[in-house]
């Protein structure tokens, strides 16, 4: 994501080491940070908590450990802020939630503590929407969170706000959870990357859940090699050699409606990387039906999000929206046939899957069907018709900045086999498609 005018900010996750070795500093850069955040951040409210006295202590041992020449990791002292619904020891952890408000977080949640290992300096805790079930981000408790690219739209969720402290230059990457595309959803409405490793890939410990079936813990980020960088400091295996076969392009006919903007750029975005030598061939997957996938993923959720959040719903309904109640209320009330049938037909389309993508390198589809909505009107139904593919699948899958249209980005995403060989097939693929500008307001 070029643009940003302060070379600290622009260099991202890896960028640093350069700086580092050219005489700045690890505290130089968490001071800029901090000091975007301070100027930068009311207008869109993606940060809700900072520790800005323990993010200037790890970015003091991170400068000692550079000068000694004894890094911890290629992301020691990358300024980092994570998703509200992950623990930061001695930070709220509230997922979202009102009812959740006082509950200060006793320890680090597995992948938090992975980065401090990593030396990542922990900046703070970020927006999200409410129980992570749910794609505004409009948090009537955190506050509503913008879009950095135009004011009144929604940056998407529920990881709103760690794609758009991304797009906005106030941390170098984020953490953020995916459940049905909660990661690439609002990496694609803010233009960034949104990079969901493979199911477990990144420990859930430490994470409030929506689904312990379908939720995962990405990575937002400036670029496929920041965000794989991040995931690996997690714990999801290094990049490899890229898989050479051709990549499958999902025939989208039938199965969901694009937005004009989107189905033009989707289109003209294939025709660049066949132009670049890509092998691109169209798939068509038979009685694939991504509104009924998308229906049972939030069955699934809705009744395992009930089940996580009853001891507090008993205690503190009103502490949880009257929206989120109807929803986690409407799962209670579900059948155990019913839900057998959503495991069921997830079972069965993964194997569908599996066996229709088996002679491709990947599966390229757009992110998602529209792009950034103003807050107030329609929200659309299908925003996670693509994305949840991802999650069904349990494979890893990136959201890549495609350009933009009328100021708002634009995304492509590419639906992995292995999280090494896919984070190589990304990168390759960032490098050759164009970016999204950085909102005007935050260079």
């Amino acid at each position: 994501m070029a643009g940003f005018s302060d070379p600290i900010i622009a260099a991202g996750v890896a960028g640093l080491p350069a700086l580092y070795a050219a005489g700045v500093s690890p505290v130089d850069v968490t001071e800029a940070y901090l000091a975007r955040i301070e100027r930068l951040n009311p207008a869109i409210k993606a940060v809700v908590e900072l520790d800005a006295a323990g993010a200037r202590a790890e970015a003091r041992a991170s400068a000692q450990r550079w000068a000694d020449g004894k890094p911890l990791s290629p992301i020691d002292g990358a300024p980092i802020a994570v998703k509200a619904n992950i623990a930061v020891e001695g930070l709220a952890h509230s997922a979202g939630i009102k009812a959740y408000a006082r509950n200060v977080a006793p320890a680090d949640a597995a992948c938090v503590a992975r980065l401090r290992a990593a030396g990542a300096v922990i900046l703070g805790a970020l927006n999200m929407h409410e129980a992570a079930l749910g794609a505004t981000n409009d948090n009537v408790f955190l506050g509503r969170c913008e879009n950095p690219h135009r004011p009144g739209f929604t940056p998407g969720g529920s990881s709103g706000g760690s794609a758009a402290a991304v797009a906005a230059g106030l941390c170098a990457a984020a953490l953020g959870t995916d459940t049905m595309g909660s990661v690439r959803l609002p990496s694609s409405y803010c233009g960034v990357v949104g990079y969901k490793p493979a199911l477990g890939a990144i420990a859930t410990d430490g994470v409030t859940a929506l689904s312990w079936t379908l939720d995962h813990v990405g990575v937002h980020a400036r670029s496929a090699a920041d965000a794989a960088l991040v995931a690996q400091a997690c714990g999801v295996g290094a990049t490899t050699a890229p898989d050479e076969r051709p990549l499958a392009v999902l025939d989208l006919d039938g199965l969901v409606q694009l937005e004009p903007a989107v189905a033009e750029n989707f289109t003209s975005t294939l025709d660049h990387l066949a132009r670049a030598g890509w092998r691109l061939e169209k798939l068509r997957i038979e009685d694939l039906d991504l509104g009924a996938l998308r229906r049972a993923g939030l069955l699934i959720s809705e009744v395992e999000g009930g089940v996580e959040h009853r001891r507090a719903l008993a205690l503190d309904p009103e502490g949880f929206t009257p929206e989120l109640r109807s929803l986690l209320a409407w799962g209670a009330r579900q059948t155990p046939a019913k839900l057998a049938e959503a495991y069921r037909l997830l079972t069965e389309v993964r194997r569908k899957i599996i066996s229709a993508t088996a002679p491709y390198s990947g599966l390229l589809t757009p992110t998602t069907p529209q792009q950034a909505f103003a807050f107030g009107g329609a929200i659309p139904t299908s925003q996670a018709d693509l994305t949840a593919l991802g999650n069904v699948l349990g494979a890893p899958a990136f959201a890549l900045p495609s350009g933009e249209a009328d100021r708002l980005p634009l995304s492509l995403q590419v639906i992995g086999m292995t999280d090494g060989a896919t984070q190589a097939l990304a990168a390759r693929l960032f490098e050759t498609l164009p970016s999204a500008a950085v909102p005007e307001a935050f260079r």
